[in-house]
């Protein structure tokens, strides 16, 4: 995927800076499209038809295709990492709402949910949601990162 698809928005603080409440990370995601939908297909794995054949999709009573949740979940862990290297993150989890259409726009978001100590570790958890334009969450979770 090009950096020409995505647009992050990223707050650089200290993390000593974090507040509750705070959106840390914005992920911005141009409209999904087939290709889209096709290529994430081959990396992934999950060559369900309902994700790549509209007659599948039709005859499921849907209007069209829709994305793979993982390809949701992708741009969220995305949103995560543009703030934190990989290695600082804990846990990761998710919990899908709603489905992404084709052509659908996802915008992920982080925000600080606490900041405190665990197992001797300064941690920050984070609500995640993934949202449509119009609104629609699609997917909720948190990660816990360490932070010091």
């Amino acid at each position: 995927m090009s950096t020409a698809e995505t647009k992050s928005a990223v707050r650089r603080l200290n993390f000593a800076d974090w507040q509750p409440g705070e959106v840390v990370s914005t992920l911005s995601v141009e409209p999904i499209s087939r290709a889209t939908l096709s290529y994430f297909a081959g990396a992934s794995g999950d060559h369900n038809p309902i994700h790549l054949d509209t007659d599948v999709a039709a005859s499921a009573g849907l209007d069209d295709v829709f994305a793979q949740g993982m390809l949701s979940m992708a741009y969220l862990s995305r949103a995560v990492t543009d703030i934190v290297p990989q290695a600082r993150v804990r846990r990761l989890g998710v919990r899908f709402t709603a489905i992404t259409p084709v052509h659908g726009r996802p915008i992920c978001t982080a925000r600080v949910e606490s900041i405190e100590t665990q197992d001797g570790e300064l941690t920050a958890t984070l609500a995640l949601d993934v949202r449509l334009e119009d609104g629609t969450t699609t997917l909720v979770g948190t990660a816990l990162i360490r932070l010091d």
